[in-house]
């Protein structure tokens, strides 16, 4: 599916019958295939976070048939910030909720009956765009982060930077003060005097 790259997926259905042919369709693309009919497993089964994929049910009870189960299982795995992609599993009937549940994070939703290479493309395509959106996401607060630290440097008085870029030097020595004295060109009594 991704030259080189191990993956997981888990699958939630409720349906003993659809869960075995999904194992069986996905032996061959997925590392490890977890499958439960239980959604309350899902943060046990997530929180080591080395998932790569969810395929998830609309319906879980046979009370309740409007999807709204799917829905709120699908933003309790979106509130994790290396929640995996999701595609939505719907009865043909359910079309237009599997569009809500993408407009809610999901990344691609399928119809049951499913065609194996589309699902297959489907949860390929699902996978790279999670990790573009996870990607851009940590770029996106790392850049956020040296804004904040840019704009934090900008206020300090000479001394504030001099003994905060003092303690940089610290650390990037691994706390030896010796040679973080040496490294910034000062003996240890001046490196003592800027970090107090």
């Amino acid at each position: 599916m991704l030259p080189g790259v191990k993956l997981k997926l888990l699958i939630i259905d409720d349906n003993a019958a659809v869960r075995t042919s999904l194992k069986v369709v996905l032996s061959d693309v997925f590392d490890e295939i977890m499958a439960v009919g239980d959604p309350t497993l899902i943060p046990a089964l997530l929180r080591n976070g080395d998932v790569d994929a969810v395929l998830l049910d609309m319906n879980f009870s046979t009370a309740n048939l409007d999807g709204r189960e799917g829905l709120i299982w699908l933003s309790k795995i979106k509130e994790s910030a290396s929640a995996p992609a999701v595609v939505m599993i719907t009865a043909f009937g359910d079309v237009p909720l599997a569009v809500e549940a993408m407009k809610n994070g999901a990344e691609d939703f399928v119809t049951k009956p499913w065609d194996n290479d589309r699902l297959i493309e489907t949860i390929r395509r699902a996978i790279i765009k999670n990790k573009a959106s996870r990607r851009e996401s940590k770029i996106l607060t790392r850049a956020s982060e040296l804004e904040e630290k840019e704009t934090h440097r900008k206020m300090l008085k000479l001394d504030e930077v001099k003994a905060e870029h003092a303690r940089e030097v610290v650390k990037d020595c691994g706390g030896n003060l010796s040679a973080a004295a040496k490294r910034l060109g000062i003996n240890r009594q001046t490196l003592y005097n800027l970090l107090k």
